[in-house]
């Protein structure tokens, strides 16, 4: 098992153990991290969690796809459907937690990485980390409760980063609701010695935060209704880098991103947004370019995916479908 669970003091304790793959989350790793938030829910011994994870680089850089790519070339499209369901039920359990949940993130957190960090309760970043929402690079749709995340960042943020994947710096994440405080990594070993002996979140204390870029950037293009009106809106002398990731990234991808995010806005609970991107999700290594972008940047690492799906409307519609009796629903109340 890639995690190390255990309890400390008045802790659950949850340490990802693979710095070596960035800390990418596999199946079991979800599974088992649900189970555990399952086991100390009403366990008076516990009083918060804590999620951390070993090495510099990496919080948790994504989602381990390549099962679901294999198996997905081979024409089985149930694996990929039971790890994107699981995970998601995973997200929410972290978002409703009843007890405080704090995660220190540090280096890249990435896709699968949001989705675990970011719904913490008491999400703590460092100099080194830089969060994005990546997944139009490689097919996907920003998902793990992350449209329901860029849907509440202020302006035109979240479909800014939801397009072009940029990543954001300390400051930028605050700013954009993916963290809540900035405390420099060399103080993370104490605090966390404090969270479990405590089992109170009062330890925790923010420093200034660091500047934010985005906060001063003019993104008002990204409001305009369609992709490619955005890249008509957009400098070309200022906005270089926007229009070069709108030009690599799949425009399947960006189009259900950019209406997803648009529709996030009016859910009233996460649920509704995981319950929408498990319905692409669901049907990516079927119906979307998904194959191919994981196959350009993860598995032959060409770095020059050929999407092959076109971007329309009805193409759209009928990826973000209802999925029937595959529907992702939440009886159990979550």
């Amino acid at each position: 098992m890639d995690l190390n669970i255990r309890t400390a003091g008045r802790a659950g304790r949850i340490t990802f153990t693979r710095p070596r793959a960035l800390n990418a989350l596999s199946h079991d790793m979800a599974l088992a991290l649900h189970r555990a938030l399952d086991d100390w829910r009403d366990d008076p011994a516990v009083a918060l969690v804590v999620i951390d994870a070993e090495g510099e680089r990496a919080f948790c850089a994504g989602g381990d796809i390549a099962a679901v790519y294999h198996a997905g070339r081979a024409g089985d499209h149930q694996l990929g459907r039971a790890f994107f369901r699981d995970e998601y039920r995973m997200n929410a359990a972290i978002a409703d937690y009843p007890k405080p949940i704090v995660a220190f993130m540090q280096g890249f957190v990435m896709g699968g990485g949001v989705g675990v960090g970011g719904h913490a309760s008491h999400r703590i970043i460092g100099d080194t980390t830089r969060i994005a929402m990546p997944e139009s690079g490689i097919g996907l749709i920003p998902d793990v409760g992350g449209t329901w995340l860029l849907s509440r960042a202020p302006g035109r943020i979240g479909e800014y980063l939801a397009l072009t994947g940029a990543r954001m710096g300390p400051g930028d994440a605050i700013h954009a609701g993916f963290a809540d405080l900035y405390i420099p990594e060399a103080e993370w070993p104490d605090l966390i010695v404090a969270l479990e002996r405590e089992g109170d979140v009062a330890v925790l204390r923010g420093h200034d935060t660091p500047a934010a870029p985005l906060a001063d950037r003019d993104l008002s293009a990204f409001g305009a209704p369609d992709v490619a009106a955005i890249r008509a809106a957009l400098d070309p002398a200022r906005d270089a880098d926007a229009l070069e990731a709108l030009t690599r990234n799949s425009p399947l991808s960006m189009a259900a991103g950019l209406t997803m995010v648009r529709a996030a806005r009016e859910d009233r609970r996460m649920q509704q947004s995981l319950s929408r991107e498990f319905r692409f999700t669901a049907r990516a290594t079927a119906e979307s370019d998904f194959l191919e972008g994981v196959r350009a940047q993860i598995i032959d690492k060409d770095r020059a995916p050929a999407w092959s799906v076109a971007a329309t409307p009805d193409g759209v519609a009928a990826l973000l479908a209802p999925l029937g009796a595959e529907e992702l629903s939440w009886e159990d109340g979550q």
